[in-house]
Parts: structure tokens; C-alpha cells; sequence
């Protein structure tokens, strides 16, 4: 891609889509611009990518093609109108937090702005994400399929209604923390009976990885691969009877309850 990217922040999330769109040559260091308010990050993304910093956002906001904004969600509508009046004609704007809906972008500008909304995840940063996608009328299918593109060099992509859109915090922008704690747990329980830590983490971890794999590739429902693992008066089952007993799906319902809940009373706050 030759066209200028820009990001204004760079966060944890910014870190993680701009190594994994340079790490898989989607697009060249010379191509990328990154603003950002301190310097301490912008000094890591120059030594990690090579790539042009700022402290201005304006200046990010003039060069660039397809610029994201990767701020806050409080910042939004103070970053937007600091640089309202020096994007260029047919910039192509990208949301990517939570509760940032299309018309509250829309409404800042006076001409037909062209916004894509995202809501992508950190496992972005080892090619691994996950991202929702959705634009307004002025974006066309060939920048669509842009903007897809680039964000599929660290991940896969879904289109979805934006009416949708505040719903996925809670399956995957938020869900990795969710099973960060559940790898954690099981490596916890592992140490308990001896296994060191180290290897504790990475056998959770594998196993976390290959259950997932296993879904995406024979798209067999979940269900059914858990059953498979199920022997009749087995230790798993065993298992599973524990976790049913304590709520288990229960609670990650709710957990994703209260993220949705929340990323609902940030978009109407926004």
C-alpha cells in the first residue's frame, strides 16, 4: 500500500496494529506517521519501525491518506476538532474505541467526511487479532477493501451493523483480558501441585491456542469438541460438572453483560 497512514496516539493498541502491519510488509515504514503528546512511546515506535514522529497532530492529520485515531475515547471530540480543518479532501478516518459511534464523527466536520468504525484487539501485535467493521455511505468499496486489507495483515476482519458494533467489546476488544485470567487460573492450578510456573503458563497457553484453532478449523460446534474430551466417569467431565456447578458460562455472560453495559454508556456519554 503506497498511500500515508497516520496515527494520532500510540498506545498499546496503535503498538500492536502498526507491528503488525510493517511486520507483514502490508506496509512500507516510509508510509507511517505517529503523533502523540509525550515522547517516551513515539522514541519506541521510531527505534522499533523506523517510522515518522510528532508531537503534532496536525501535522499527522495533513500527510495522511487513512488516519486512525487511536486516543481515548474521551479525547475524541477534542482530538477531532484540533485537526477538523487540516485532514486532506478524501482522508479516510478510522475509529477503533469503544463507545466512538460514526455520527459523532460525522458531526464534527461540515463536508462529507468518509469514517470507517473498527473495534479491533491486542493480539493484533503477534498477527492474531480480531476486528469488527463498519463504515458510513461515503466509503467506498475499493477503499473498504483497503482499509480490510490492512487491518487483516494482523488478523481476520467481520463486517458488521453498526447497530452491533457496541456488543463487541464484550466478545473480543475486551475478551482477551478475560482469557488472560482464565490461562492464568489454569497455570495457577498447576502450580499448585508442583509444576513450575514457566511451564505451567505455557501449557495453558498452548492448550488455550489449540482449543481455539480446533474451532476455526473444523467448525464443529463448541459443544460437540467438548463432549469429545468428555469420557463417560472421567476426570474431565468431572471437571466440567465443577464449573456448571460454580456458574461458570453464567458468569462469563455476565462479565460480558457488564462490558456492554458500560461501552453503551460510553458512546451515549461521547
Amino acid at each position: 500500500m503506497k498511500k500515508t497512514v497516520g496515527f494520532i496516539g500510540c498506545g498499546n493498541m496503535a503498538q500492536a496494529m502498526l507491528g503488525g502491519m510493517i511486520n507483514s510488509n502490508t506496509l512500507d515504514n516510509e508510509n507511517v506517521i505517529v503523533s502523540n503528546p509525550t515522547n517516551n512511546k513515539l522514541h519506541l515506535v521510531k527505534k522499533q519501525y523506523d517510522v515518522k514522529v510528532t508531537n503534532d497532530n496536525n501535522e499527522v492529520a495533513k500527510e495522511s491518506d487513512i488516519l486512525i485515531l487511536a486516543v481515548k475515547p474521551n479525547k475524541y471530540d477534542t482530538v477531532l476538532k484540533e485537526i477538523k480543518n487540516h485532514i486532506k479532501e478524501n482522508v479516510i478516518i478510522v475509529t477503533i474505541a469503544a463507545g466512538i459511534d460514526i455520527n459523532s464523527v460525522e458531526n464534527i466536520f461540515d463536508n462529507d467526511i468518509k469514517v470507517i468504525r473498527t473495534m479491533p484487539n491486542t493480539p493484533a501485535l503477534v498477527r492474531e487479532g480480531m476486528t469488527a467493521m463498519c463504515s458510513n455511505k461515503n466509503v467506498k468499496d475499493k477503499e473498504m477493501k483497503e482499509i480490510i486489507t490492512l487491518f487483516k495483515s494482523f488478523g481476520k476482519v467481520e463486517i458488521i451493523d453498526e447497530k452491533l458494533m457496541d456488543y463487541i467489546p464484550g466478545i473480543s476488544g475486551s475478551s482477551p483480558a478475560y482469557v488472560y485470567m482464565f490461562i492464568e487460573a489454569l497455570a495457577d492450578g498447576a502450580v499448585l501441585h508442583g509444576i513450575p510456573r514457566e511451564k505451567a503458563y505455557k501449557m495453558a497457553a498452548q492448550a488455550v491456542l489449540g482449543s481455539a484453532k480446533m474451532i476455526l478449523e473444523t467448525n464443529e460446534h463448541p459443544g460437540k469438541l467438548k463432549d469429545n474430551v468428555c469420557s463417560p466417569s472421567g476426570s474431565t467431565i468431572e471437571a466440567v460438572y465443577t464449573l456448571e456447578k460454580n456458574n461458570f458460562r453464567g458468569t462469563i455472560i455476565a462479565a460480558m453483560e457488564s462490558c456492554t453495559t458500560k461501552a453503551i454508556k460510553m458512546n451515549k456519554k461521547n
